[in-house]
This record gives C-alpha cells, sequence and structure tokens, in this order.
C-alpha cells in the first residue's frame, strides 16, 4: 500500500503539471472509488481549477476554487498518473478508474486494478474537519522524541501497531514503521508502553530518517506504485527487513524472521531487535 513516501512523491511530481489548471470534463469509469453519486461529483469539480496539490497523511489533496478539495485515497494499488497529452494505447493506463481532462488538453488519470482507493469532492471545511482526526505528519515540528515517547506511554499496543494507527501518527505504514523500528533497535512486537526514553528518541530519529530517505528516492515499488510520471520508486533496495525473512540481516548476520500479529506480517532481525531486556547491536 503506497504510505507517505509514495503520496509525497506523487504530490511533488503532480504540483508543477497541474496547479493552475482547470478540471473541464471529468469521466467515471469505474464508479466504485467515488464516495458519492457520479453527477454530484462531476458538478462539484468540473470547472474548477487547481490551487495546489498536498500530501496529507497518505492522501493526495488538491484545493480547487470554490471551497472545493479533491481528496485521493491511493489505496493498495491506485495511481495518478499525468499526461501532457492524452495517451496513445501503448501509454494508456490499463485499469483507468477515474479520468480528469484538463484544459490544454492535459489528462489527469486515477488508476487503481484492485480498486481499494477512493475518490472524493469535500468542502475545505469537511477535509478540514477529517485532517483534525489525524495524528501529526512524522517529519512536521509537532512530532517530537518526547511527544512520541508520550504517546507510547499511553499504549499497551504493540509499537508496531501503535504506529500504524493514523490518530497516533499520521502517514505510516507497514514498510516504514518495520524498517523504523529495525534502526531503532525496537521489537516491534513490544508493547508501546514500554518502549523507553532513550528507544523512544532513537525511534523519533529512526522513523525521521527512513521516511526523508525513501521520498528521496521517489518512494518504494513492490509491485504496482508509481510516480505520477509513471516511474517506479527505487527505495526498495535500500529495504534492510520488510520482505527479507529468511536472508541474512545485512548487519549482524543474524536470520530476520516474519511474524504475524494484529493481522499483518512484521519482519524482526533477533540480534537487532532483541526481547526486553537485551541491548540490540549498534544501538546508540
Amino acid at each position: 500500500m503506497p504510505e507517505l513516501p509514495e503520496a509525497e512523491t506523487i504530490v511533488r511530481g503532480l504540483r508543477p503539471h497541474v496547479v493552475g489548471r482547470v478540471i473541464e470534463r471529468i469521466d467515471v469509469l469505474r464508479p466504485d472509488v467515488l464516495r458519492e453519486d457520479e453527477a454530484s461529483f462531476r458538478r462539484s469539480l468540473e470547472g474548477r481549477r487547481f490551487d495546489s496539490v498536498e500530501r496529507r497523511a497518505k492522501n493526495v489533496v488538491a484545493p480547487l476554487t470554490g471551497n472545493r478539495v479533491l481528496a485521493v485515497n491511493l489505496g493498495m494499488t491506485g495511481r495518478l498518473l499525468f499526461f501532457a497529452d492524452p495517451p496513445d494505447d501503448g501509454r494508456a493506463p490499463t485499469h483507468a478508474a477515474v479520468r480528469f481532462h484538463l484544459d490544454g488538453n492535459a489528462l489527469l488519470v486515477f488508476d487503481d486494478v484492485r480498486r481499494f482507493g477512493t475518490v472524493e469532492a469535500l468542502s475545505q471545511e469537511d477535509w478540514k474537519a477529517r485532517s483534525e482526526r489525524m495524528g501529526p505528519e512524522p517529519l512536521g515540528r509537532a512530532f517530537t522524541a518526547r511527544s512520541l515517547l508520550d504517546g507510547l506511554g499511553r499504549s499497551s499496543s504493540p509499537v508496531r501497531s501503535w504506529l500504524l494507527d493514523q490518530r497516533r501518527v499520521a502517514g505510516v505504514g507497514n514498510i516504514y514503521a518495520n524498517e523504523a523500528l529495525y534502526h531503532a533497535g525496537v521489537d516491534p512486537r513490544r508493547p508501546a508502553r514500554d518502549v523507553g526514553v532513550d528507544e523512544a528518541r532513537r525511534l523519533h530519529r529512526a522513523l525521521r530518517g527512513v521516511l526523508r530517505n525513501a521520498i528521496e528516492a521517489g518512494g518504494t515499488t513492490l509491485r504496482d506504485y508509481r510516480t505520477a510520471d509513471g516511474e517506479e520508486g527505487r527505495y526498495g533496495r535500500a529495504l534492510w527487513v520488510y520482505g527479507r525473512d529468511g536472508e541474512p540481516c545485512g548487519r549482524c548476520g543474524a536470520t530476520i524472521e516474519r511474524v504475524v500479529f494484529g493481522g499483518r506480517s512484521a519482519f524482526v532481525c533477533p540480534g537487532c531487535q532483541p526481547g526486553e531486556g537485551r541491548v540490540p547491536m549498534g544501538a546508540g
């Protein structure tokens, strides 16, 4: 599932192409990705201009003229692709759900193989209310090591599960939670409230570092994710534990393990992420 770095990469790719453009016409090919009827959706957005393209958590958010917001959640396989001219058959997205025809003959396509993503037209007020229910942005100033420690201390959930809760931290998904916990030397199954001061500092530093590096690499492509230009993300080659179960750890040589809890797989190095009472290798 696309996470914060993938959504941020898409936003940065779209911004120079769509800001200032007008949505002239909308084709809804797969109505199940909408959260309202087609006629209302088109009526809300057609004729409006993109004021900006932003990100909140895992969502691509585009404020438009006339107090409207286009909000796109990429789901598991959603992609937003920009074309300066309508693509020929060889370049056309194969699972287009919504096509936005823009002025200048440009095209913005929401393509989603599994159609777990959503496309919505909201008022500015409705979007603000939804955003306020989300946690802080992990790369923002409000997200400090102290606030992380305080939040963890109020929960008995496994620390990996706590990081995935969008009410606690906005935009972190399974890939980057696992990677950050590895670099911090914290077992993902540990109760959140048992994470100590030094561990919280390491986790805060690791999470922000992993997210920044992933954004710089254009995100992680495991299967379907693509940038707004249709390119694959390059961060997959930098993953230390995610999806690497059965392989030796690149740091200590221990075999990386896959464990399942909370309905999701987690990946852990028993040498670098030891259980309670043991010091992780290389921690400092």
